[in-house]
């Protein structure tokens, strides 16, 4: 029987806006202290800090890039000595995974992010550490791998032959304490329509804006976020003669406030790793309208409680049309269906035992 607590190491490339970063950063605050203590090892610079946390031992590396902090993750190891290190990002992952052979007494967990099969198909990298037999090599150092979908088991299974056994399927737990909207739309509302996320080929910005531009009915259309695809995406827009439609914003603090004023949060993704913002849309009772795409969609959306899944540009079109004529969806039951599944304690109590079952078996 353990005497001291369970040291755990949680390994990220920074604290900068991002689900990985805030997942790892939330779970690594909110395990049971009495059990475990938890150290956050940022591989990146304190200054590009979003995620402002408190009672968490943080250590960053300040290194521009993953790859450049390989030698000071391991000697913080070395000198350290945790029971248990926890990595996400599959790049950051692949990096610790061939550290663990020099860690005998050290269980090491790889937290995958994406579907990286499909993920590959709309985002290729040229880097070794995207290469199947690079990620298949890595994997099989590694303890456990903790996968946040169905989709993402299935992908690590099939795709990168790893044991089902060694993977644990531990969906994201909701992190925020947003309320719920007191407003529902009426008849004579304007539908709003929001849509936040990397602005990249995978999210799918492109087939949203193409079934928006099919539809005969006035609606406002806020998209929050940045990226390589901007220029692409706008341009569309223009083309399809609807740019009066749209808001645009950055970066916001406030996604609970666009969430609260918004009627349908519309996700375009053609894969996902599992979508935090898809949760925290239906915690203040914004309902989805989804492209099918692997990453979760089916245990975040139960359809017609808190959204659709539309497998087509045309389907998807349809729902639009649906929705705007008869919004009959209700914000308490939108956020029910996520708080029941999803809930901190329960989310949490999965890690706290995957740890101690972890260092239990040595």
């Amino acid at each position: 029987m353990r005497s001291k607590k369970i040291n755990i190491v949680f390994v990220i490339p920074s604290l900068a806006a991002g689900g990985a970063e805030r997942i790892l950063s939330f779970v690594a605050q909110n395990v049971n202290k009495e059990l475990f203590k938890t150290t956050l090892l940022v591989t990146g610079y304190q200054k590009d800090t979003v995620y402002h946390l408190t009672d968490l031992e943080i250590v960053y590396l300040n290194k521009p890039r993953v790859l450049k902090s390989f030698f000071s993750i391991f000697s913080y190891l070395k000198k350290n000595k945790p029971d248990v290190v926890v990595s996400s990002i599959v790049h950051l992952n692949v990096l610790i995974a061939f550290m663990s052979p020099f860690f005998r007494n050290t269980k090491f967990v790889a937290r995958e992010a994406n579907v990286l099969s499909v993920l590959n198909k709309y985002n290729p990298s040229s880097s070794i550490f995207f290469s199947k037999r690079v990620i298949n090599l890595a994997y099989k150092l590694v303890d456990c791998i903790i996968c946040q979908s169905k989709d993402m088991q299935q992908d690590m299974v099939t795709y990168f032959h790893v044991k089902k056994s060694k993977t644990v399927l531990i969906n994201n737990p909701i992190t925020n304490n947003f309320n719920l909207k007191t407003r529902t739309k009426s008849e004579q509302d304007t539908i709003r329509f929001i849509t936040i996320g990397r602005l990249s080929k995978e999210k799918g910005h492109l087939r949203i804006v193409k079934a928006l531009s099919q539809v005969n009915f006035p609606f406002k259309y806020t998209i929050i976020g940045n990226g390589k695809e901007k220029e692409t995406i706008f341009e569309s827009i223009k083309q399809y003669g609807f740019m009066d439609k749209i808001e645009y914003v950055t970066f916001t603090k406030e996604v609970d406030t666009y969430l609260a004023k918004s009627d349908l949060f519309l996700q375009g993704s053609f894969v996902e790793g599992f979508p935090n913002v898809l949760i925290e849309s239906c915690v203040v009772g914004t309902p989805i309208l989804a492209f099918r795409a692997p990453g979760g969609l089916d245990e975040i959306i139960e359809i017609g409680e808190n959204g659709y899944i539309a497998e087509t540009t045309e389907e998807f079109i349809k729902y639009l049309n649906n929705i705007n004529k008869s919004y009959d969806f209700n914000p308490e039951t939108v956020s029910q269906v996520v708080k029941q599944r999803f809930s901190k304690d329960k989310i949490i109590s999965k890690y706290e035992s995957l740890f101690l079952n972890l260092v239990n078996s040595n």
